[in-house]
């Protein structure tokens, strides 16, 4: 029996064109007043509060949290609400202080690279750049696949037609224009995305009655917000390490961390965007409990969507396709240019190619080959959480010792490149299959039976735990 789908292919393919037109034509028309090397790469360092904010905010929030928090609420409970929302924010908060010496130390950079290749020599330098560019691939991959898997879901469209316009659109302004047409569409869609955010909220607050509310959770399913429900602990630590330590990656940050017109404008907009992420990434978690606890056999990243769409009314159906693309494009267009103007920035120090090489036109040539191969991804609908996960981890691998070196001058390229490689190795071994039966070393290399209880049921968490703290030791043991 054929799916009856809440809106027409049609409507939707046509919603979807015209969006993507509009915030096209809106990049291009704009990044026309603003031309130049400087403007691609850090818009000329005078961005505003207004500005700075919305943009720090719509590249944080893309469609992930429209799937992610509501999946990972399912089995992790309150405990991975509050991590993923903290995870999702906390950037904010020690981008603060990175940023502060980030900018003292080397006011004319435009990436955190460029910072490492100072610190270190080449063969670590090209370890991190290779490691933050494939986050930001997987990370372009999830969210191609999400808008496309959530207009499939409401339409029925093909996945492959979905990314298929949303990558050409964004690419379009995004190679012409760089920073400065992210930034500039990034207000318009965080405009857009909090006014339809909050239409669907009230809608789901005057709707959901007494199920939306932690009682009615309490009633259904008591171990999601048990304080004895060990997975809550494990999970919320888990999405908070994971998260938090991807996001200190993020080009497209220190993009804007460079962006800034001053430190205050730099230090107030990471403030405001740090309070208005956790609201919203709690309560898409939360809808994720309510939704699981209403009827447990609907899929867990489809929480927020069939509370809201219950109705199957085509006016909220059209609403969430245009609040899916605003969340997506505004990630999308800020993952191309961070992608981008890393290989614009440290493409001299990496390849030795002919002094006359323009990397700008080299970059824009190997962002489309990523492209492609995202739109690829994207056409198969693969898991966006497991997706995320996965670059999570390489990134929680790096995060201590980069960041330590930050403030530790002791640190040769030798023992970070050991400390990092340690723990990747070890957080490979213990990350778990995408069915979370077994990891490469509990159930393959070694017997499940030779393992704890708390160990096979806490994989992901145990992986992250030793990619991310194992450097650590490492570096410990190699300073006594």
């Amino acid at each position: 029996m054929d799916k009856t789908y809440f809106i027409s292919q049609s409507t939707s393919l046509s919603l979807v064109i015209v969006i993507s037109l509009i915030f096209t034509v809106l990049g291009l028309y704009h990044s026309k007043k603003f031309k130049g090397i400087n403007n691609y790469l850090t818009a000329n360092r005078d961005v505003g509060l207004f500005s700075l904010t919305t943009s720090l905010v719509a590249s944080a929030l893309g469609a992930w949290i429209l799937f992610g928090p509501a999946a990972a609420a399912t089995w992790g409970g309150i405990g991975a609400v509050i991590g993923y929302a903290l995870g999702t924010a906390f950037p904010m908060i020690f981008l603060i202080f990175l940023g502060k010496k980030i900018r003292t130390e080397f006011p004319k950079g435009s990436s955190l690279i460029e910072f490492m290749r100072k610190k270190f020599g080449k063969s670590l330098f090209k370890l991190i750049l290779s490691m933050t560019i494939f986050y930001m691939f997987i990370f372009l991959c999830a969210e191609v696949t999400a808008v496309a898997v959530l207009i499939n879901y409401i339409s029925g469209t093909e996945l492959w037609i979905t990314a298929l316009i949303v990558l050409l659109a964004t690419l379009t302004y995004t190679l012409y224009g760089g920073l400065r047409a992210s930034i500039f569409t990034d207000n318009i869609q965080m405009i857009v995305i909090s006014i339809f955010l909050l239409i669907s909220i009230s809608f789901i607050l005057s709707n959901a009655g007494n199920t939306f509310s932690f009682e009615f959770i309490e009633q259904k399913n008591p171990q999601l917000l048990s304080s004895s429900y060990v997975p809550s602990y494990t999970a919320g630590l888990t999405f908070f390490i994971a998260v938090a330590a991807t996001n200190l990656f993020h080009q497209g940050n220190w993009q804007r961390v460079y962006a800034a017109k001053n430190y205050l404008t730099l230090k107030q907009s990471l403030l405001i965007s740090f309070f208005i992420i956790i609201p919203i990434v709690f309560f898409m978690g939360f809808t994720g409990m309510v939704s699981f606890s209403t009827d447990p056999s609907q899929r867990p990243d489809l929480g927020f969507f069939t509370l809201l769409l219950k109705e199957q009314t085509q006016t909220l159906s059209l609403l969430i396709i245009t609040l899916g693309l605003a969340l997506t494009i505004s990630t999308v267009d800020t993952l191309v240019n961070a992608i981008s103007s890393l290989f614009v920035v440290d493409g001299k120090a990496t390849f030795n190619l002919n002094k006359k090489t323009d990397y700008l036109m080299l970059s824009k040539y190997f962002i489309i080959v990523i492209s492609l191969i995202s739109f690829f991804i994207a056409s198969k609908g693969f898991d966006i959480l497991y997706l995320f996960l996965l670059a999570d981890l390489f990134c929680c691998a790096f995060v201590y010792t980069v960041f330590y070196s930050f403030y530790n001058k002791d640190i040769n390229e030798r023992t970070a490149y050991v400390a990092i490689i340690i723990g990747l190795v070890g957080g490979f071994l213990l990350f778990p299959f995408p069915d979370f039966s077994k990891s490469l070393l509990v159930g393959v290399l070694m017997s499940k039976e030779l393992f704890s209880p708390f160990i096979l049921q806490s994989l992901l968490f145990l992986s992250f735990i030793v990619a991310t703290f194992l450097p650590a030791v490492i570096l410990k043991l190699k300073k006594k």
